[in-house]
């Protein structure tokens, strides 16, 4: 899957809030077709509420969003979001959870299969388990998965290695490079090296 050409996303003097409480305010940034943003800071200053808006999940407290080559108006209608939970359901099986996702989160161009997509997390040997018989660095490796099955061009990415052994980091970050070769963004929040070439938006202590 190769992604528009013209590929960017704008933010525009965005101010974040959380519960009535400013976290940042003054974001701009302007991220084209294969960039990456790494989201730093201590915990609290806004990392994972900068994310959920990027997502669409929460408004900003003010300031503007954008998303030109995607086909949509908002970030969001064009983004995987991976989430500190997985989205995944226990009782159905590795690849049912990632047919549901396919059905649900495709924008016309269909990705790898359900087993292709395990087998480049190195999930292969368990499709038909559930869910809830893995353990947490194999329920990541399924949720990362769902990236693969439905392609969209913006991948929002919170603390993605959480629980993932050394070799799932390196998978991980090979597949993140990948999304980046095609044309697509990544906004990453992290405290961890992802092994990716990125800018840096290092987000204030919290107030």
């Amino acid at each position: 899957m190769v992604f528009h050409q013209d590929l960017s996303l704008h933010a525009h003097e965005l101010a974040l809030a959380r519960g009535g409480r400013r976290l940042a305010q003054g974001l701009s940034f302007t991220l084209k077709g294969g960039e990456a943003l790494l989201v730093t800071g201590p915990n609290g200053a806004g990392k994972s509420t900068l994310l959920r808006v990027l997502a669409s999940l929460l408004a900003p407290a003010s300031g503007r969003l954008s998303l030109d080559g995607a086909g949509v108006e908002a970030p969001g209608l064009a983004a995987h979001y991976l989430g500190h939970a997985e989205a995944l359901k226990g009782a159905l099986t590795a690849r049912e959870n990632l047919e549901f996702w396919s059905e649900m989160l495709t924008m016309g161009d269909f990705g790898l299969s359900p087993d292709e997509a395990l087998a480049r997390v190195a999930m292969s040997h368990a499709p038909d388990l559930p869910v809830s018989y893995l353990s947490a660095g194999q329920r990541r490796r399924v949720a990362i998965a769902r990236l693969l099955v439905a392609p969209r061009p913006l991948w929002l990415l919170d603390e993605p290695a959480t629980a993932l052994d050394a070799a799932s980091q390196t998978r991980l970050a090979a597949l993140m490079k990948d999304h980046l070769a095609s044309g697509g963004i990544i906004v990453a929040a992290t405290h961890a090296d992802l092994g990716l070439p990125a800018r840096e938006l290092r987000l204030g202590a919290k107030p």
